[in-house]
């Protein structure tokens, strides 16, 4: 709420799936980001004085440029540092999410032979695992995708299906946007998605998002009301926050939106991207391999991300 020149920001609570083993309540159904304020903890407002950071107004105000990670000649661990024309092939991908605006038809991308071989693995090895280890909100949603192996999804036919379902849409972005702009697009229910397949030489591997995590991991999910209102009430709190409550909403994302579980008849179901989109994390997580903890939004939370400070 602005306020003497003070821009008001309150964390909003978190409701369904808003803890790593099992859902606790509803999220408001509200999608009005200044109810959400409105209904915040007060005991953790945040000051934010007008002139030191722009609020974004809509989607039009969020910077889709600034990418973390790997630059277009990728570091020498990434599986296709020594590929020239898979760099110079992502390159033109990224190149065209650059320049894309909000609101625009996404271009489609004609995907080679062995990008759609590619997909087709990863989806295919991952199915397996699905009926075992995720929740039933993502296996639900999964069947109206129609994701095949034959055909790498197009970003602009996924979000339409978003746009008539839940409202949201999916925005082109060339790499791993930096957080702030990432959970501030989240606020005006628009889901950054890269468009580039992961290197060919390891289908079940990735150290980055591709279109593989994004559309598998986190596309279905989106389709769920519950899950759109906390994914929004992360990307409402981040308007106007510092950049340490940036880096805390991050983390509160990281073991929600990419790593959370909820228990089902007393076992570990995956909702998680991170989980859902990596056949190794699943089998991780639903054998009992993995430490699976509660999940207090408000407390210090440990950082199993490397990306994270």
């Amino acid at each position: 709420r602005r306020r003497d020149g003070i821009i008001h920001m309150k964390f909003p609570r978190l409701g369904r799936y808003a803890r790593s083993v099992r859902a606790s309540g509803k999220a408001s159904e509200s999608a009005d980001i200044k109810q959400r304020h409105t209904d915040a903890v007060s005991s953790n407002e945040v000051l934010v004085p007008q002139d030191i950071l722009k609020i974004p107004q809509s989607i039009h105000d969020v910077d889709n440029g600034k990418i973390l990670g790997f630059g277009a000649d990728l570091d020498v661990d990434h599986p296709g540092f020594a590929d020239q024309p898979y760099k110079e092939r992502r390159k033109r991908i990224s190149d065209l999410a650059r320049a894309h605006k909000p609101g625009e038809p996404i271009l489609r991308i004609e995907y080679m032979d062995y990008e759609i071989d590619c997909w087709g693995e990863v989806l295919r090895n991952l199915r397996s695992q699905f009926p075992m280890y995720a929740c039933k909100e993502y296996l639900e949603a999964l069947e109206r995708c129609g994701f095949e192996e034959g055909a790498v999804p197009q970003l602009q036919d996924m979000s339409a299906l978003l746009q008539r379902t839940t409202g949201w849409t999916i925005r082109p972005v060339a790499g791993l946007l930096h957080p702030r702009d990432f959970l501030n697009g989240l606020a005006f229910k628009t889901f950054h998605s890269t468009q580039y397949v992961r290197h060919h030489s390891k289908p079940m591997y990735t150290p980055e998002p591709d279109i593989c995590h994004e559309l598998i991991g986190h596309v279905p999910m989106l389709l769920n009301p519950d899950y759109c209102d906390l994914v929004q009430a992360i990307g409402a709190a981040s308007l106007g926050a510092s950049e340490k409550d940036i880096w805390h909403l991050t983390k509160v994302y990281w073991y929600t939106v990419e790593f959370g579980v909820v228990y089902e008849s007393g076992v570990p179901k995956a909702f998680g991207a991170g989980i859902l989109s990596s056949y190794g994390e699943m089998e991780h997580c639903g054998t009992g391999k993995a430490t699976v903890s509660g999940l207090d939004p408000y407390s210090r939370l440990p950082n199993s991300n490397p990306l994270l400070p």
